[in-house]
């Protein structure tokens, strides 16, 4: 037998692909320039103008209290500050405040009315966009006419208490300004603190009839300290002179005056504006200031009185007595203890 001889099957011819044509690189469109647009300049409003206004020179520390609240805001950048002082009490205060108002234009003039009040009234009923705020005894007015005073009276009695309890002699000097209530109430409450702890204490009282003449107060502690006294309260600047010469024990007043004598100065009722002048600031800037009464803003509860820092002082005082003084002044903060506002004239014993 033979095998069967198998031929190949004829390949049936395939077609080729077409070969893929290489993409063409098509150049992009040119993008058409964008003009920049500049930001908005940013303008930060300009911070309001404070301008002090005060009778007497800044040395004087009832108005110092005032210029270093006013100098601090300036500082944090709440506000622009910038004063006059020394003006007196001659009539120049009207003439000052026009010039004041008209050439400086500020959001808010503060100072002190006592001895100008009428002045200072005049001018506020003449400018009633500028906000005024000054230490006065008499009330506010509409529509902008605020007012302020120094309400240290509880931190007068604790100093008081103090001294009633290191005086030796038993006798203690105070020498004021004026008579009048705003310095009365803080005598005779140093007065009663002092007598609080001390009933036989002996208090001699002098004012000199000026709001500042360091030598007047100083020649009148030193007659004080002849007649027996050996603790000084220097309601006016120059009575921490005499202490610091006859090397007494003496409290400062309105702002912290240990400086003025380390060894001497134990503390003192001290005057914090910084309170009335944040809430001014707040006030103008809202636009609603008003005239009102700016009392509460310068009492302990709030901030704006308190004992000066004894700067290691407190080391002469008897520990019993401290820790007495510490928890009335507690009691005052908690509203359990009122000093008793009295404004008529204090009187020697």
């Amino acid at each position: 037998m033979f095998a069967a001889q198998c031929t190949p099957a004829a390949e049936t011819p395939t077609a080729e692909a077409p070969v893929a044509a290489a993409p063409t690189a098509v150049a992009p469109a040119a993008a058409a320039p964008t003009a920049e647009v500049a930001a908005p300049a940013v303008t930060e409003p300009e911070l309001p103008l404070f301008y002090g206004a005060y009778a007497t020179p800044i040395e004087e520390p009832w108005d110092g209290v005032i210029h270093a609240a006013l100098q601090q805001a300036a500082a944090d950048g709440k506000i622009r500050y910038e004063f006059t002082d020394d003006i007196g009490y001659a009539g120049d205060m009207e003439r000052v405040l026009r010039e004041i108002a008209e050439n400086q234009k500020p959001a808010a003039i503060l100072g002190d009315a006592f001895g100008n009040e009428e002045a200072v009234r005049r001018v506020a009923v003449e400018y009633p966009e500028i906000a005024f705020a000054f230490g006065s005894g008499l009330g506010p007015a509409e529509p902008n006419m605020a007012v302020f005073d120094n309400w240290i009276h509880e931190p007068g009695y604790l100093s008081g208490m103090i001294a009633g309890g290191v005086t030796q002699s038993g006798v203690i000097g105070v020498v004021g300004g004026y008579p009048v209530p705003e310095v009365n109430r803080i005598v005779n409450a140093f007065i009663d603190g002092a007598k609080s702890v001390n009933p036989e204490a002996k208090v001699i009282v002098t004012f000199i009839n000026s709001w500042f003449d360091p030598a007047a107060a100083k020649e009148a502690a030193l007659a004080q300290v002849d007649a027996g006294a050996d603790v000084l309260f220097a309601e006016r600047f120059g009575v921490i002179d005499a202490a610091v010469e006859k090397g007494l024990f003496a409290f400062g007043n309105m702002s912290d005056q240990n400086a003025l004598g380390p060894e001497t100065v134990i503390t003192g009722p001290v005057w914090n504006m910084a309170p009335t002048v944040d809430y001014l600031i707040a006030q103008v800037n809202a636009g609603t200031f008003t005239g009102m009464d700016l009392k509460d803003f310068s009492m302990v509860g709030k901030g704006g009185a308190y004992l000066a820092d004894f700067h290691g002082m407190d080391a002469k005082i008897p520990a019993e007595l401290l820790a007495k003084v510490k928890e009335t002044e507690q009691q005052i903060k908690d509203g359990l203890f009122r000093v008793d506002i009295k404004e008529e004239p204090p009187v020697s014993d």
